[in-house]
């Protein structure tokens, strides 16, 4: 399993319910990445997407503790302890954990690969990732080209499991 994510310099991922910056050749990378695989996210993170529908041409994983929630083209799936069976269906595919927080700290243990988009500025944010930088079981594998896009520099760096 790998995830995808994009942070603030201090490792912001968000501020109510929505990213901290939109930037189209993230939103470009992540599709890119994903499609045709699978998202394995939280609720929240499902109803921030556009109309709260899932993600076209991949399948759409959502986790949530409500045993009432329904939500039309995605599969539930109650608990991280039933993730590893609702998963073996989709070995042929790669597997992507992409938010929210919650869900992230959750999974990261499980997760080989990151797939960061780094964003040079600092924002608002009231949901954090896991400083890879600093964290011992992590490594920067590939530092990505600094682009910038409005004003926003950022790159696509990957983080390896050690």
């Amino acid at each position: 399993m790998d995830l995808i994510v994009a942070v603030d310099e201090k490792w912001g991922i968000g501020k109510d319910g929505d990213l901290l910056q939109r930037i189209s050749a993230d939103m470009k990378y992540f599709r890119q990445k994903t499609t045709g695989n699978v998202l394995v996210m939280g609720r929240k993170t499902l109803e921030s997407f556009p109309n709260k529908k899932p993600l076209p041409n991949r399948v759409n994983i959502v986790l949530t503790t409500n045993r009432n929630y329904e939500a039309e083209g995605v599969v539930l799936c109650h608990g991280i302890d039933e993730l590893p069976e609702v998963l073996k269906g989709y070995a042929d595919k790669q597997i992507f954990v992409a938010g929210g927080g919650t869900i992230y700290e959750q999974l990261l243990p499980q997760c080989e690969t990151a797939y960061v988009t780094k964003i040079y500025n600092t924002y608002p944010a009231d949901t954090v990732f896991p400083d890879l930088d600093a964290h011992p079981d992590w490594e920067l594998a590939e530092k990505g080209e600094v682009q910038e896009e409005n004003g926003v520099k950022f790159s696509f760096d990957i983080y390896q499991k050690k």
